[in-house]
């Protein structure tokens, strides 16, 4: 998977397709991230003391990582990922306008 936490994505496919958000977390094992205001699914917490009142909260659930696409910083487009080699280190780059993902 080539997608990190806070890394900016393009949604390719669902209900929020067209939306660009950031990467909350990365579940790599799975192939799933979870982006910040999509997907979200209501849970009801039940209230933890005397006289508090219980409430809906929403909460985003894991996407797909096929589903999403990364936004390049400097062409502002979706892009695929590609890895290449600098000096002994495994650098990202965008794969339209060949500069470094950061």
């Amino acid at each position: 998977m080539r997608l990190k936490k806070g890394d900016k994505v393009y949604i390719l496919k669902g209900k929020n397709r067209g939306k660009t958000s950031v990467i909350v977390r990365a579940l790599p094992q799975i192939s799933k991230v979870v982006v910040e205001g999509v997907s979200l699914c209501k849970k009801h917490v039940k209230p933890k003391k005397q006289g508090q009142k219980g409430q809906r909260v929403e909460l985003p659930t894991p996407i797909s990582s096929a589903n999403v696409a990364l936004v390049c910083n400097s062409c502002l487009k979706p892009t695929r990922v590609g890895y290449r080699l600098e000096g002994g280190r495994k650098i990202r780059f965008c794969k339209k306008c060949k500069t470094i993902a950061q």
